[in-house]
């Protein structure tokens, strides 16, 4: 299945809260991650008041045309976290301020059958390890080894409509069990965890405006730690995003914004005026640390007036309003 009209806007929800201004590792707010859905590993999850997450779940609607053979194609994404290096860390005069890289981790699971699913289910482990480490990330990362399971199950709930159960689960063990500090966890957790779906003979439906044959059993979907809702160009409906952020149907990233900031909920201008504001220090940190910050850094200095004036905002989607009526005495 081509994810590639979701994968800005899944790439968004992925690095959301990862890195914020002012973009460099002496920074507070940058001493912790604000990533949205993370899973911790099950015993430090339910070992926390409150209890932390440790899987989430998704249902949702798939319509099937009579006679149809659909396949079901899933793919999970999701950042693993690691401390920088040993050395780069005892260079440090404060070690609280070793920084957390990010690996990509991402996990196919492709042509699944319908029907095959409704008779036995799916229930497959999860193994992420050196073996299928991503090129380019850092060391410390093979030292972890990441044990999940991805669950689904299908009932037939009206004609022509089917219900599907999405479950991911973190089962990686932890070496102190129960005991095990944040420090522990993180490295061996599933952090912006999200699952993109696609049909193939088949389509999804809306559970945030479903047709009214299906909106009962919409309502009746239940959803822990993730919304799912359609996306890629709209009007089609062979994928679904199941995302820990609550979005609308056919998300996407303004076409104006000139690159990530990761910080949804900003205005592209604001945060790049910010950046310019700077300090040279600050900007000398900004180009030492993370590679994703410095590319923030790059970016924001080789704006042009007019690339600046198109982040400034734009008005889409214009109606005719009616006149109002004046009051009469």
């Amino acid at each position: 299945m081509n994810f590639s009209s979701v994968e800005k806007i899944a790439a968004a929800i992925l690095y959301e809260g990862y890195i914020l201004y002012p973009y460099r590792k002496t920074a507070i707010k940058n001493r912790q991650r604000w990533n949205f859905g993370t899973l911790y590993p099950r015993e430090y999850a339910e070992a926390q008041r409150p209890a932390e997450p440790c899987r989430l779940q998704a249902e949702f609607l798939l319509e099937v045309e009579e006679n149809a053979a659909p396949l079901l194609n899933v793919r999970v994404n999701f950042l693993q976290l690691v401390q920088e290096s040993q050395n780069d860390a005892q260079a440090l005069t404060d070690p609280s301020l070793a920084w957390e890289q990010a690996v990509e981790r991402t996990v196919d699971v492709a042509d699944l059958q319908l029907e095959t699913l409704k008779s036995e289910g799916l229930r497959r482990p999860l193994v992420l390890d050196a073996s299928n480490m991503p090129q380019g990330a850092p060391a410390a990362a093979a030292h972890f080894r990441l044990e999940g399971e991805l669950v689904l199950r299908v009932e037939h709930v009206a004609e022509k409509l089917w219900k599907l159960r999405l479950e991911l689960r973190n089962n990686t063990l932890l070496p102190s069990g129960a005991m095990a500090k944040r420090e522990e966890a993180l490295p061996r957790s599933f952090v912006s965890a999200h699952v993109l779906l696609g049909a193939r003979a088949a389509q999804f439906v809306s559970l945030l405006d479903p047709p009214e044959q299906y909106r009962a059993a919409a309502t009746n979907c239940n959803q822990l730690g993730v919304f799912p809702v359609l996306a890629g160009e709209e009007p089609a409906r062979d994928i679904l995003f199941c995302s820990p952020i609550i979005l609308y149907d056919y998300p996407k990233v303004a076409a104006e914004s000139e690159g990530d900031f990761f910080d949804g909920t900003e205005m592209d201008e604001m945060l790049a005026l910010r950046v310019m504001t700077l300090s040279d220090a600050e900007k000398q940190e900004m180009r030492e640390g993370d590679p994703r910050a410095r590319k923030i850094l790059e970016r924001t200095e080789a704006l042009t007036p007019e690339a600046m004036l198109k982040a400034h905002g734009v008005i889409r989607n214009l109606r005719a309003v009616a006149p109002q009526l004046e009051d009469q005495p």
